[in-house]
């Protein structure tokens, strides 16, 4: 049993020559190239989180370049006055105004540098809170069927799991580029007044560790894009062993082995990418390293030279050393930032890639007002296909509901009932044909208006972890009395009484006292929610599933009487709730095969005929 082949679904572990992403190939020049609309990307950002905090990293680093050069230009002072001809103290009076000079340009250097830290630390909170809202703005906002495209969740799997987070990450990031450019520059301008050679040495030794340090970043990318799949499956499992709702199953069917040999293969695979990226880093470290020692080696031998032939005096080479060991230490941190934002930016971008995509999803402006009331809803060859699949969800269907009238579409699973449900409230647009609310195309209306005048009762309704008073009123505000009406039609206004503390109850026990329902309260629950809205179209999708057979007698004979006036759309399996109906819609394979009231269909003997007589057989 242990050995068992599991089946991973969609993961794969791509080898190292094997990756998708084209990101992940680029070279240095290519990283070069992307570097200043990376910070500009980063800047407009920060700018957006605070123009004030931003203006004063940006500015305060610049001041912090300026202290450096003047420091150092006040080194060669020093180091003039304590190489001169003449007695000791002398020659150390003489550099007591350079150094108080080499001394101040340090504190103001310190200072500012910590002015830009603050700042910083202020945009980070800001940025996260910008970046997060447009993420979940974006995510709520998105037409729902792009929660059925697997390509869409992978993409918010890369905003989400790293992309939102990395947006201080890169801003930091592009600050710390800015603060080396500007201490390298510094530095350059120093060694070009000191002596024109110089200035080639700076780069001489740090070359190797740009090389080792876009090496690695491309490395992690391009694992860490392979390993998506594995980690959503992961997390998937993960929250299978650990999450309240499926802890009973869990243990029911003793599956703790089966899922745990199931993250372990996930786990496993994973490790071992992850062991081999470690190597190949270090690797390109240690490469990096060498060349990069070697290149310091050499800049010592050429200002030896210089000094031999009496080409830059003592005080400049002094000067001169100091200088490329304070280069060395802004290109070295302009490398690591370097690395950190191109990596960073590589997963940002996933984040504004998704933002894009997400935007492409959007609805766009409707010019026509949704109706208030309609006479009849008509829906006519309406084709709608899942995305990734071949198959039509529905093929050429056609109904209509009038005013007032209770309509119920029954069909065995798979039917396309609830997809029709879903593109009648608005939910989904059809691939092609046409929704009217009278003359009214629900193509040209704003679907959010529309979903105003419709309320949906879904089977597998959200548990919001939320007050009864919000599961029900879902953040309107209709008043007491609304609320109450609504939960009293349901039968809620029972569960409720029940609570500890009434309608303000919690109801998620994960919270300190928080208050858990059975899977029949909920039901009510949501039902109540339904009714709350007070619209003027009800679809009612498989709303008794989780009741018994007193609740659910009561609860059609609530929605009959609370449908006085109103249109109510009915989906479920138990056909004894539907012969009341005004019309019955029989659906298979996406297409309407029957309709008419109870009567006509069963004197059919068609497929309505047959799922009715076998649950009636049932009862006998």
């Amino acid at each position: 049993m242990q050995n068992e082949s599991l089946e991973l679904g969609e993961i794969s572990f791509p080898s190292w020559s094997v990756h998708t992403d084209q990101m992940a190939q680029v070279g240095f020049l290519t990283i070069a190239r992307r570097l200043p609309s990376l910070v500009s990307q980063a800047l407009r950002m920060a700018c957006q989180a605070s123009r004030r905090d931003t203006l004063a990293v940006v500015a305060l680093n610049l001041l912090g370049g300026a202290f450096t050069a003047f420091g150092l230009l006040a080194t060669t002072g020093v180091l003039g006055a304590l190489f001169a001809d003449g007695p000791t103290p002398d020659r150390v009076v003489a550099a007591l105004p350079s150094l108080a000079l080499v001394a101040v340009a340090a504190a103001l250097r310190a200072t500012v540098q910590a002015g830009a830290g603050w700042a910083e630390s202020r945009l980070a909170p800001q940025i996260v809170r910008l970046t997060e809202e447009r993420l979940y703005g974006l995510t709520s906002q998105v037409e729902l069927v792009a929660y059925d495209d697997p390509d869409f969740h992978d993409s918010l799997e890369r905003a989400n799991a790293r992309g939102v987070y990395t947006a201080e990450y890169v801003v930091s990031a592009a600050a710390d580029v800015v603060t080396a450019l500007v201490g390298i520059t510094a530095v350059g301008g120093v060694l070009g007044i000191l002596h024109p050679v110089l200035l080639p040495l700076l780069l001489l030794a740090v070359l190797p560790d740009a090389w080792a340090a876009v090496r690695s970043a491309r490395m992690r990318y391009a694992t860490m894009y392979s390993l998506i799949p594995a980690h959503r499956r992961k997390w998937i499992i993960g929250r299978l062993l650990a999450e309240r709702e499926s802890a009973a199953e869990v243990r029911a069917f003793t599956m703790r082995g089966f899922l745990m040999r199931l993250y372990d293969a996930v786990a496993k695979a994973e490790q071992d990418i992850m062991l081999t990226l470690a190597r190949r880093q270090t690797s390109a470290r240690l490469v990096g390293e060498a060349l990069g020692g070697l290149g310091t080696a050499l800049v010592y031998v050429v200002l030896g030279i210089l000094l031999a032939v009496a080409a830059i005096p003592l005080a400049v080479a002094g000067t001169a050393v100091l200088a490329i060991r304070t280069g060395q230490t802004s290109l070295a941190n302009l490398m690591y930032a370097t690395n950190r934002l191109y990596e960073q930016g590589l997963y940002f971008t996933d984040f504004l890639e998704f933002c894009g995509e997400a935007e492409r999803r959007l609805t766009r402006p409707r010019s026509l007002a949704a109706p208030t009331r309609f006479s009849a809803v008509t829906a006519r060859d309406v084709v709608f296909t899942y995305p990734g699949t071949e198959t039509p969800a529905l093929a050429g269907v056609s109904v209509e509901i009038k005013q007032g009238e209770v309509i119920a579409l029954v069909g065995e699973n798979g039917s396309g009932k609830s997809t029709l449900a879903k593109i009648l409230a608005g939910l989904y647009e059809p691939d092609s044909g046409t929704v009217h609310w009278d003359d009214t195309d629900l193509r040209e209306v704003d679907p959010d208006e529309l979903r105003l005048r419709t309320a949906v009762i879904a089977q597998d309704h959200t548990r919001w972890p939320l007050t009864a008073r919000y599961n029900i009123t879902m953040g309107t505000d209709k008043g007491e009395p609304a609320l109450h009406a609504a939960a009293a039609v349901a039968g809620a206004d029972e569960v409720v009484a029940g609570l500890p503390n009434g309608y303000r109850t919690l109801l998620d026990r994960r919270f300190k006292d928080g208050h858990e329902l059975s899977g029949g309260q909920w039901q009510r629950i949501a039902v109540a929610r339904g009714f709350h809205r007070d619209a003027v179209l009800l679809i009612c999708d498989e709303p008794t599933a989780a009741l018994d057979a007193r609740a659910e007698h009561a609860l059609f004979e609530r929605i009959r009487a609370h449908s006085d006036g109103r249109t109510v759309l009915l989906i479920t399996h138990r056909l004894a709730s539907v012969r009341y109906a005004d019309r019955i819609y029989v659906l298979a394979h996406g297409k309407v095969t029957e309709e008419g009231d109870h009567e006509t269909l069963m004197s059919l003997n068609g497929l309505y005929a047959d799922l009715y007589t076998l649950q009636a057989s049932a009862y006998r």
